[in-house]
């Protein structure tokens, strides 16, 4: 009896630990045999727990949401704090590692009850760390979705709305899930652009997991950062210019990399990218950025225009002014 209750257990933690098993794959981790495997996911489902079964050669077993709460040691009323506290460290980054956070809870939520996940949801809005600005609101359901299909390396799809109001059906390789300032962004490989995107999880609907897994493409912390970075750049900045620089694209996209993502081609041997920032200063620190020697016109508009044209003479002047005299050894 205790040999085959802790092979359920085991069995139990694997079915956790990804959203589809094969069944062959399972008997090979257990090391026992299909049908072994077959009696426990029986055993289990007498516990309370829901399995559900699929047939064919692509076939296996995932857990499913329980109608009453699994033997997990815990009360409603524990199961419903557990997923509240988790929700609002997730939203609140207040831990470190916000995917894990995210995984956490969708395991947790993955076994509630509908009733019980209405109490989370109700008692989550309620309950607000403080000193947080408040961001744009995302479906928990939705983070859930995403952080597993990230954990699992499963593609997906889902619709989204862009800042303009297009809206666009996507197909991705999820990668990572990351908090920035007030909003949630995923990291994914666009299977249809052939390129990562970044994409803001409050726009984002309609997930749907298609259950096909790939194999992830590296990235550094420091790479996803940037990415993340990238992204909260493209909201709209108070002041905000074009550049056509002489640079054809593709030179273009290889020298500034992912912050040349809002860039267009104009023309074969120019390029269209937009820049801006907080204020006049903030965009002409964009502008430098462009390569030595490249030409390029812009429409900034006014009054930055004039306020940086004034500072650029006063930098000019004291560039061409002999340099201030050196200190003496005496002074300090």
């Amino acid at each position: 009896m205790a040999d085959t209750t802790t092979r359920a257990l085991s069995l139990l933690n694997l079915l956790q630990t990804h959203r589809h098993w094969p069944g062959a794959e399972l008997a090979q981790r257990l090391g026992v045999t299909e049908r072994t495997v077959r009696r426990d996911v029986e055993r289990l489902r007498d516990l309370g727990y829901r399995i559900e079964s699929m047939p064919g050669a692509a076939g296996g077993y995932r857990l499913e949401a329980g109608s009453a709460v699994p033997p997990l040691l815990l009360t409603d009323e524990e199961a419903v704090a557990m997923a509240i506290g988790l929700r609002v460290a997730a939203n609140g980054r207040l831990v470190s590692g916000p995917e894990t956070t995210i995984t956490a809870l969708a395991k947790l939520e993955q076994v509630l009850p509908a009733p019980l996940r209405r109490r989370v949801n109700a008692l989550a809005e309620a309950v607000q760390p403080a000193g947080l600005r408040p961001g744009a609101p995302v479906s928990g359901a939705v983070l859930g979705e995403l952080a597993l299909a990230c954990r699992d390396h499963e593609r997906v799809r889902f619709t989204y709305t862009a800042a303009s109001g297009a809206v666009t059906r996507r197909r991705v390789e999820p990668h990572a899930l990351a908090p920035a300032e007030r909003h949630w962004y995923l990291l994914c490989w666009d299977v249809d652009k052939d390129d990562w995107r970044t994409f803001r999880v409050d726009r984002l609907t309609d997930v749907e997991h298609t259950r096909v897994l790939f194999s992830p493409r590296p990235l550094t912390p420091e790479e996803i950062d940037e990415f993340i970075l990238v992204a909260r750049s493209w909201v709209r900045q108070p002041v905000e210019a074009e550049v056509v620089m002489g640079l054809p694209f593709a030179t273009m996209r290889d020298y500034f990399g992912q912050w040349g993502q809002s860039a267009e081609p104009e023309g074969e041997s120019h390029t269209r990218w937009q820049v801006g920032g907080a204020d006049f200063r903030e965009t002409m620190y964009g502008l430098s950025w462009i390569p030595e020697g490249v030409e390029y016109t812009t429409d900034l508009p006014e009054p930055g225009r004039a306020q940086l044209r004034e500072v650029l003479a006063r930098m000019l002047r004291a560039l061409d002014a002999p340099p201030p005299p050196s200190r003496t050894d005496g002074l300090r």
